[in-house]
């Protein structure tokens, strides 16, 4: 009878123990709000404190986990375990309560300056806004949030745009900076057909010369593939029509009936033509062009633009603002590392004192640094590495295949010794519904241009909240997102 008084006993004492403990933390709660900006948040350690902020800042959460923590304390004693064991489990919501209370004390951004680098796109800069535009009202639909965009100043050659994104618990102004090349892209693919063909070989031969496909299939395979793949389909093109040309010569037909087979040849070759481009052909033989020029640095109206880039992005970056988010995507990347680091060799202090994230999302600087005579190139991605208040987050995903999956950027260009890019790595299916991934997971550009496209499904990555949330970009890739408040 004694044990099973005792065995009553011990959870009525553990309850007046916990009533005495929330007691003292509503008392000391006011004095703890003082250093809220000082307070450790290590999980063991800061529990008490935690608990404290959490009291005032979340109530209603506060009081859910210390009644669960109770009520598993009481389980813990009535079935007899050991003090570890209680032990451990006071410590695991002891882990919790800090997490909670590691929304309130990260710090917000309340100010942005994005300058952002977008792919080897035919778009403009009032067509980059307006892509924006889509993906942040798609964004605000999944987490809840609303976005408004200014209009776009496009004086200085470059377009931006200011952002206003907001929740009921949050409220971001951002800057967008675009520095899109369609000047370049528009040069490069408004040549005729024949000379485009002509130049993309030309480029195809100089990065094989230059090691680029031994590079490309050493590091990622899907990525060599990926180079190989436009060339390979011209050249069965060109080969079928060569067939149909010489058609009469292989039959051993009198040469006057070339007079039929050279139209026929040139007719399948229109057609061909049509299909290739289903597959952006002609556009990745002007890609690769650009990538050659990237690599190389030997064509001066290239480098007279990244000039002008350098110019514009150092007065963005005079700008006031809480962060600077540099983002880049595919190869915009390879632009982005020549702009940075060009600044970097000019004023190696620029951006002292400053809160710097270089963001890569499905980064191809490895497509142009690879090459052998990249060595400028090369040089600024160390400088950019080396930068201690710059935060590289290089974003990967395993379902695309345009980018070098898993492999560490600044090492593979030369730097092992480096300071490395924080990977993250994502999945497209996660950010989208099953339906709507389905229907584009075939297209693989598609899939690689959803870093930059809004979600259909809260994700560990959000282009939208990367340059317009209030969750700092460095914390992006260790699931910040899931740490903004309100959720």
């Amino acid at each position: 009878m004694a044990a099973e008084a005792v065995r009553v006993k011990r959870p009525v004492v553990e309850e007046r123990v916990f009533r005495f403990f929330r007691l003292v933390v509503f008392r000391t709660a006011v004095f703890l709000r003082i250093s809220l900006r000082t307070v450790s948040t290590t999980p063991l350690t800061s529990s008490f404190m935690m608990s404290a902020i959490l009291s005032l800042q979340q109530p209603k959460r506060f009081m859910a986990i210390e009644l669960r923590m109770l009520s598993v304390s009481k389980r813990c004693f009535n079935s007899r375990r050991t003090f570890s064991a209680t032990f451990h489990m006071h410590a695991r919501f002891a882990i919790w309560r800090a997490e909670l209370a590691g929304k309130i004390f990260m710090r917000l951004i309340k100010k942005r300056v994005v300058l952002h680098f977008p792919g080897f796109e035919p778009l403009d800069g009032k067509a980059h806004r307006a892509r924006y535009e889509r993906t942040a009202r798609q964004s605000g639909k999944a987490w809840g949030f609303q976005a408004q965009l200014g209009e776009i100043d496009n004086r200085h050659g470059f377009a931006k745009f200011d952002v206003l994104a907001a929740s009921d618990f949050w409220q971001t102004e951002s800057r967008i900076h675009v520095f899109d090349h369609d000047v370049l892209v528009e040069q490069l693919s408004a040549k005729p057909a024949a000379k485009r063909i002509v130049d993309g070989f030309a480029a195809c031969g100089s990065i094989i010369m230059d090691g680029g496909l031994v590079g490309y299939f050493r590091h990622a395979w899907r990525f060599g593939l990926f180079f190989t793949f436009p060339f390979v389909l011209m050249l069965l093109g060109l080969m079928l029509m060569a067939v149909i040309a010489l058609a009469p010569m292989g039959f051993g037909l009198n040469v006057r009936h070339m007079i039929w087979s050279l139209p026929a040849a040139a007719a399948f070759f229109y057609l061909f033509l049509s299909f290739a481009e289903r597959f952006y052909t002609l556009h990745l033989f002007a890609d690769w062009e650009m990538a050659v020029a990237l690599g190389r640095m030997d064509r001066p109206e290239f480098d007279a633009w990244l000039e002008r880039c350098a110019t514009t992005a150092r007065e963005a970056l005079l700008e006031d603002a809480d962060e600077y988010v540099i983002s880049s995507h595919s190869m915009g990347s390879s632009v982005a590392a020549h702009v940075v680091g060009l600044l970097l060799e000019k004023e190696p202090a620029l951006f002292d004192g400053k809160q710097v994230v270089f963001a890569s999302l499905g980064s191809a600087v490895l497509q142009c640094a690879l090459l052998s005579s990249a060595k400028a190139l090369r040089a600024r991605v160390g400088l950019i590495a080396r930068c201690r208040s710059v935060f590289w987050l290089d974003v990967h995903c395993l379902t695309g295949a345009i980018h070098f999956y898993k492999v560490p950027v600044v090492a593979a260009a030369g730097h092992p010794d480096a300071p490395q890019a924080r990977m993250q790595f994502i999945r497209v299916k996660q950010m989208l519904t099953p339906e709507h991934y389905k229907k584009i997971k075939l297209d693989f550009l598609r899939v690689h241009r959803q870093y930059v496209l809004g979600p259909d499904l809260r994700a560990t990555f959000d282009f939208t909240l990367l340059t317009a949330g209030p969750v700092p970009a460095a914390l992006v890739a260790d699931g910040g997102l899931q740490k903004m408040p309100g959720l």
